[in-house]
């Protein structure tokens, strides 16, 4: 079973937190060459592992897929976004 984030493309994006229901999807927009975003790694890892077989966490590369990022007017990185419902969830 795999149990690492959720890799999304455009595609996959458009599928995966916007029809998650109910459940909280967590997403991180990130890039290779940003050193800061290898820092929320492992805590995106265990939560996936501790959410095993049902995938809540994803990982949006911004250098294979920028689109989401522009959606969501990521303006820096790395950027963690909540969906629930499939609808971004701002902290208050």
């Amino acid at each position: 079973m795999d149990t690492t984030p959720l890799a999304l493309n455009v595609a996959g994006f458009d599928g995966e937190p916007t029809d998650a229901g109910t459940q909280p999807f967590l997403v991180d927009f990130w890039a290779s060459g940003c050193g800061p975003c290898k820092a929320p790694a492992p805590v995106l890892e265990e939560a996936a592992l501790e959410q095993a077989g049902r995938p809540r966490v994803g990982m949006v590369r911004l250098d294979h897929a920028p689109e989401p990022a522009g959606r969501f007017e990521v303006m820096a990185l790395p950027t963690l976004i909540v969906f629930v419902g499939g609808v971004e969830r701002k902290p208050r």
